[in-house]
């Protein structure tokens, strides 16, 4: 089994050539991504293996159908960078459905306290040795009210850590978790109930038709004054613009992205001698009260460890037995995901 792996960083290596270990795979690492102008590289592969920021699109799954490729695994959960209904018939798609849901939400939790508590400022002033404490006040998080967006296995372990801090729970999900709500405190309800009533907003759904910008300027504008909005799932939840300005405002207390709409030209590489053309992303993060991170949430040694694990397995599975129950799209049949020649 040849693998053609995309997008490759030093610690993807570490923990797929440990997967892979003793394994009949072979895998050839490329730091590039995978697009229109790289697909050729998978010349003489048996499958792609790729990430969230490489593209899999009508070209690049027509070019893969002529060079013989008919897998491509996906080592991430989120597939909203692959035309999922154009690839039904042509090609696999595999995924790695869960890897730890801690990380991400442990790192949601991680940029809210930052963020409240003004810690990054304090780094930066007693570093050179200013311990003024003028500007520094926050809130507690005791007794505050956390809208959660999205209640699968991520969203659920932050509300886990939330109410580990006292806080109270809206939720929304349009396939309720059974057995999750109390009715006191952890509710679902509306989104319009759910910004109008939360203290903080934090992301943990899919992204799709439906969930496109569902902090848009309108929902903005239905939040609480001063509602802190956590993003670590995918970028496109959350206008930019609108955030943008929601914080000049003041409708918006503070933001904590891990995750930004245009975000595959520019993170998990270093512009730090560069100027950046991005003007949005420019301008949040000169915000004083925005933290951006890299989309690292995912990034722990057991989140690496698990996705290398499952996607090795994935791969085993389909060139093995035929089957893999992480199949989003069959090329030639349909999964639970795929119904009348739709994939979701």
């Amino acid at each position: 089994m040849r693998i053609a792996f995309f997008d490759t960083k030093p610690y993807d290596k570490e923990s797929f050539q440990a997967a892979s270990s003793g394994k009949d795979i072979t895998i050839k690492y490329f730091e590039t991504k995978l697009n229109e102008d790289t697909v050729g590289l998978a010349k003489g592969f048996d499958a792609v293996c790729v990430f969230v920021n490489d593209t899999v699109n009508k070209e690049v799954i027509d070019r893969l159908c002529e060079l013989g490729v008919g897998v491509v695994a996906l080592r991430c959960a989120g597939f909203n960078n692959v035309d999922m209904k154009y690839a039904f018939g042509k090609v696999h798609v595999l995924r790695v459905p869960a890897y730890s849901p801690y990380a991400v939400a442990e790192h949601a939790m991680a940029m809210l306290l930052t963020s409240i508590r003004r810690i990054h400022k304090a780094y930066i002033r007693t570093k050179d040795f200013n311990f003024s404490l003028s500007g520094m006040t926050g809130f507690d998080l005791y007794g505050k009210t956390v809208g959660i967006i999205g209640t699968g296995k991520i969203g659920r372990v932050f509300i886990d850590i939330c109410r580990g801090f006292g806080m109270k729970v809206l939720a929304y999900d349009k396939f309720p978790a059974d057995g999750l709500a109390d009715g006191e405190n952890i509710k679902y309800v509306s989104t319009d109930e759910l910004f109008a009533n939360s203290d903080i907003i934090s992301l943990h759904c899919p992204l799709n038709d439906e969930t496109y910008h569902i902090i848009d300027e309108n929902s903005i504008e239905k939040c609480k004054k001063g509602v802190v909005i956590i993003n670590t799932s995918r970028g496109a939840l959350v206008d930019a613009e609108a955030l943008l300005n929601g914080i000049k405002s003041r409708q918006v207390g503070a933001a904590c992205l891990d995750v930004y709409e245009e975000e595959s030209e520019l993170f998990f590489e270093d512009y730090s001698g560069h100027i950046v053309e991005d003007d949005t992303l420019a301008r949040l993060i000169s915000m004083p009260n925005v933290i951006v991170t890299s989309h690292q949430a995912f990034l722990t040694k057991e989140a690496l460890s698990n996705i290398a694990d499952t996607t090795i397995s994935n791969l085993e599975g389909f060139f093995e037995k035929g089957q893999c129950p992480n199949e989003l799209c069959y090329r030639g049949g349909t999964t639970n995901d795929c119904k009348d020649g739709k994939c979701f």
